[in-house]
């Protein structure tokens, strides 16, 4: 066993706030598990989700979907970023739903040969003017959709995280336009969704027929600035990082640390090697996060290195070389959080947990925290 990080994840509390966005939604939910399940690890995520009452798992990419299936995980699975040239019959031949978003790609679906018929979820372009239908939505016609089954609609909120913005009822009156426009063609018994996490918590008027809900599974905020924290919200963060102190030492007041010597020491002070860098996903940028040891925060101290970085302990700090620290967790004991640590390097807890790379071990354990 390799003990240098690790990244701890709580899949009961992932499981606790599953049940709580369902029960708050009143519609099913679609537990979001792309990206790793947003670096927390796919399968055993996605176990514990449906377990906890999802029932259906959003990935954005076809191989994140067979390696679902290849997990034995059979509930319904919707890839949505799956462009035209993709192996469109390894996804029909394995019952993936797949989003389609242009012509082109629903020809190509349509085209495969199964003994399968290929499910598809149209996506619409009301806003967020990033994937979706939108030009091409007025030239679909019978023929394109003749070899599939229809089963979806849905679009993606731009600002859902600013509850008071007029473009979220823009957005939602455009979504119900183009579901009329669907249905008159007769498909009235299909899916719609288009809450993500910020609408699930704020939103009731757009719930529909199923929510998407991502980082909030996780435990965190959509956006702290204007939704609130993770607390706030009845959400329970699900993972913890930690690392090791490769090397903790005393060094003189006014001494130069890390690369290009743009921090200096204005004591003398105990400083601490932590051993994870940016190549674990620690982000370069970051200043004004740090670690948490013996009770008691350590920031960093000059720039992030590869595979390293340094925090300033104290003077009078007990850490010693070898000693676990934790980088981010959910903040009830004083540490840093996956937020502190998105504000520290300019962007967004989502980055944080995503990042985190595969060097570092993943950790499934109860009662992380």
């Amino acid at each position: 066993m390799f003990e240098r990080a690790e990244a701890r994840v709580d899949l009961e509390r992932i499981a606790e706030n599953v049940k709580y966005l369902k029960e708050i939604a009143g519609v099913p939910v679609m537990a979001v598990v792309k990206a790793d399940a947003y670096g927390h690890g796919l399968v055993p995520v996605a176990r514990a989700a449906i377990e906890a009452g999802a029932s259906s798992l959003g990935v954005a990419l076809l191989e994140e979907a067979l390696t679902l299936r290849e997990a034995g995980i059979n509930v319904p699975i919707l890839a949505w970023l799956v462009p035209p040239g993709s192996d469109f019959k390894a996804a029909v031949d394995n019952d993936i739903e797949l989003a389609a978003s242009s012509i082109i790609a629903l020809e190509q679906i349509g085209a495969v040969t199964s003994n399968k018929r290929p499910r598809v979820h149209l996506e619409v372009d009301t806003g967020m003017t990033r994937g979706g239908f939108l030009s091409e939505w007025g030239q679909l016609d019978a023929h394109h959709v003749s070899n599939i089954d229809i089963v979806g609609i849905f679009s993606h909120f731009a600002r859902a995280d600013e509850p008071g913005e007029k473009q979220n009822e823009d957005q939602r009156i455009r979504f119900q336009e183009m579901v009329a426009t669907l249905e008159s063609f007769g498909y009235t018994n299909i899916l719609r969704h288009l809450s993500n996490s910020a609408a699930t918590l704020k939103d009731l008027d757009s719930r529909f027929d199923l929510v998407r809900s991502g980082i909030a599974i996780y435990g965190l905020s959509p956006d702290v600035h204007t939704l609130g924290t993770s607390a706030a919200l009845g959400l329970k963060p699900a993972m913890q990082l930690r690392a090791k102190l490769h090397l903790v030492k005393t060094v003189p007041a006014h001494t130069p640390v890390g690369y290009g010597a743009t921090a200096h020491t204005q004591s003398e002070t105990k400083l601490g090697i932590v051993a994870m860098g940016y190549a674990d996903g620690i982000p370069r940028v970051a200043q004004g996060a740090g670690v948490f040891v013996n009770g008691a925060k350590a920031p960093i101290i000059g720039r992030v290195s590869m595979d390293q970085f340094v925090v300033e302990l104290g003077i009078d700090s007990t850490a010693k070389s070898g000693d676990w620290v934790i980088v981010f967790g959910d903040g009830v004991t004083g540490e840093y959080t996956a937020d502190d640590w998105g504000a520290a390097s300019g962007s967004i807890n989502y980055e944080i947990v995503t990042r985190i790379g595969s060097r570092v071990n993943r950790i499934y354990a109860p009662h992380v925290y």
